[in-house]
């Protein structure tokens, strides 16, 4: 409680709130076999500076920057991290798969690890700065993919990769009518 007695609060309400994909299914989550360089490729994807894991914290953070006076925004902004966190999943379910472990660390060429750390996320701190934030992470991440997508010879993988991708642009295409908005 405010020392002059008021209570403050958050006017927004989330309940109904669903991640925000495109309507079709995900390929089922499967590999041709346990290789661990496309584990490798994919813990990347799950938890390196460009990843879903800083996509999903860099998100929330918008959203609670904005839940106090950009609601619709908010709103849109949680639901994008919701789809984020199903990215995460999945990616989660292919690196066991394919031989990896799941420990927030991204392997570099020297052998050591590189842990996750919240200095991956851009903090901006005002909605125009939070949209383009996002939409430049989007943008690096669709790259990051599509990249990932050449280096991997397994055509299971590349189907979610593939079918991530358009998430991503999904997410794009939201975040620019935010900003015209």
């Amino acid at each position: 409680m405010e020392a002059s007695g008021k209570i403050l609060q958050s006017d927004c309400s989330f309940s109904g709130v669903s991640p925000l994909m495109l309507p079709f299914p995900y390929p089922a989550i499967k590999v041709r076999e346990p290789n661990q360089f496309y584990a490798n490729l994919l813990t990347v994807d799950y938890c390196g500076s460009v990843s879903e894991l800083t996509a999903i914290t860099q998100y929330i953070h918008g959203e609670s920057c904005m839940c106090c006076g950009h609601c619709p925004e908010a709103r849109t902004l949680l639901g994008i991290a919701m789809a984020e966190m199903m990215h995460l999943q999945k990616l989660g379910e292919m690196i066991v798969l394919l031989g990896g472990s799941i420990d927030y660390s991204v392997p570099t060429r020297s052998g050591k690890s590189q842990m996750w750390t919240p200095g991956y996320v851009d903090l901006a701190g005002n909605l125009q700065g939070i949209i383009q934030t996002n939409i430049e992470a989007e943008k690096a991440a669709i790259n990051q993919y599509e990249q990932h997508i050449k280096m991997i010879e397994d055509t299971c993988v590349n189907a979610v990769l593939a079918r991530i991708v358009q998430d991503e642009e999904y997410h794009i295409m939201l975040l620019q009518m935010m900003k015209r908005a």
